[in-house]
Order: C-alpha cells, then structure tokens, then sequence
C-alpha cells in the first residue's frame, strides 16, 4: 500500500489547499507502482502550460513574430525547463514509485520530473479551475516569460551550442564502463570536444550519465582562457 500523500507539502507546492486528493494522488504516481498513472493528467497539464505560455508570449511581446513566439515557447514549455522548476519546488519527493523504477533512480529522472509537473497542472486546473492553474505557472514561469531569468538549457544542448559556436567539433560521448546489477546499473561515460578538452561521470542510465558529464565539461570550459 502506498504511503498517504503529504497534503502539507502538495500545499505548499500548489500554492493554495488541494480539493479533489485523489487527482493529485494519481498525479503523482508513477507507471511502475501498477496503478493508474498520471500520464492522462500529464496529457491535459502540457496543453494547458502551452497555452498560458502562448497567451502570455502574446500579450507581453505584441511585436513579437510568430516565429519567435514559437521558439520562445518550445523553450520554456521543454522538458528541460520543466524538470528544473519540478526539481526546485522538490516535487519528485512526492512521487510514489514501484520498487524497480525507484531502485533504478526514478526519482532523479528529469524525464520523470518533467512529466510530473505536467501533470500536476493538469491536476490543479480539474480541481481549482484555470485561474489556479495560470496563477501557479505565472508564479515559477513568469520571469522567464519576460526574460527577466534565463530559462534553463539541457547540457547536452549547452555544450553542442557552445562547441557550435566557437567552431570546434561537435561533443563526442562513449560508455566508459557499466556496472551493478540489472535493476540498478551505473554508467559511467566520458565525452570531449576534439583534443581541447574531456570529461567524466557516472549516471543510474546512459542519458543520466551522459548528462552529468556534459555539465561537468560545459564547467570545465567556462573557466578556460579562450
């Protein structure tokens, strides 16, 4: 049986005292626990954060092209941004998983934060209405919207951009080795750039890892002499 869900936590993310439980309850539960999951919920949460972002775009940026808007948005609607405010808001403590997907480090899955944001939007908006749900998404959106904070790019990304930029080679990753036991494996991979620089580290998955040691060449860089 899954443990209760911290109403006072949900409270404090949501902003406001959650009605219907039993929407957040299954917003928050994972595939792997064999229940009913929150991918429906996550369905309805991505349409609705797509449009208060697009209608935000629209009105604060009146000369704004389409184009723009449309890559604005892909931006800030992106998984990457997702997981980056789910992770702030320590959403993934709430999460219930089954034993597999937790001892496979589901709870440190960006993938799996993203979605659960998604979903809980998709939850607020059934249970308190669309203001709520604008409202929740302005408050930790918002500044992004309007610029104001740069809304947060994968790694992967970061460095492919960064190597783009300065006309180098394009980041290369390789599987150094992998380790543990089906149900919880460690990877460990190794990217560079060329000659000019490489990088290490470990992840419960490839992507995982190959993540972290994006990040951890992207700081490398930065605190080269170019």
């Amino acid at each position: 049986m899954s443990d209760p869900l911290d109403t006072g936590a949900l409270a404090a993310i949501i902003g406001c005292t959650p009605g219907d439980l039993a929407l957040y309850d299954l917003a928050l539960t994972h595939g792997s626990t064999g229940r009913a999951d929150y991918q429906r919920l996550e369905f309805l949460g991505d349409r609705v954060l797509g449009l208060v972002i697009a209608s935000e775009l629209y009105t604060r940026f009146p000369g704004a092209s389409e184009g723009e808007m449309s890559s604005r948005l892909h931006v800030l609607a992106s998984g990457a941004t997702c997981a980056a405010i789910a992770r702030k808001l320590d959403l993934t403590a709430l999460i219930r998983f089954g034993a597999q997907a937790r001892n496979d480090g589901g709870r440190y899955s960006d993938n799996i934060a993203a979605d659960a944001i998604e979903a809980l939007i998709g939850a607020l908006w059934l249970d308190r209405g669309g203001d709520a749900a604008r409202g929740f998404i302005l408050a930790h959106w918002g500044e992004m919207i309007d610029g104001q904070q740069a809304a947060p790019k994968h790694p992967k990304a970061a460095l492919q951009e960064w190597a783009l930029a300065r006309k180098r080679r394009p980041p290369e990753y390789e599987i150094v080795s992998r380790e543990g036991p089906d149900h919880a494996p460690r990877f460990r991979v190794a990217v560079h750039i060329g000659k000019l620089a490489h990088a290490e580290a470990e992840g419960a998955s490839k992507q995982a890892a190959e993540k972290a040691a994006a990040a951890a060449l992207l700081a490398q860089l930065e605190g080269m002499k170019e």
